[in-house]
């Protein structure tokens, strides 16, 4: 599975990812990239006692926030909780088919006193 000298894991499977799914790892990759750079030079300002340029540390701060901007607008604009929404709405047409307006009703009745007092 892994090499010694590599030890990155190696894909299981090889499905091919969404695009939404593929930008969100792409930009979850650049913050850290981000991240890991502002770190490095904390340390080596630790270290060498020299102060850390602020124009370079603006720029990096502008883009890591820039990042988290898309990356927020990404999981905002539906993604999983669509494809849940629409399980979700077929498993009602399933159950609703499934049982008789009266045993539907009682079922509506629960699920929404169920959830005005917070049990779901």
């Amino acid at each position: 599975m892994t090499e010694p000298l590599n030890a990155a894991p190696v894909a299981v499977h090889d499905t091919p990812l969404p695009d939404k799914q593929r930008r969100l790892i792409a930009l979850d990759d650049a913050i850290a990239k981000i991240r890991n750079q502002i770190a490095t030079a904390d340390l080596a300002r630790q270290a060498q006692g020299k102060p850390i340029d602020p124009i370079w540390f603006h720029r990096a701060r502008t883009a890591q926030r820039h990042l988290y901007r898309e990356r927020a607008e990404l999981l905002a604009d539906g993604g999983a909780g669509h494809s849940r929404s629409r399980m979700k709405d077929a498993l009602i047409d399933i159950l609703r088919a499934r049982h008789d307006p009266e045993v539907w009703a009682e079922l509506v009745a629960e699920a929404r006193a169920r959830s005005q007092v917070g049990d779901l």
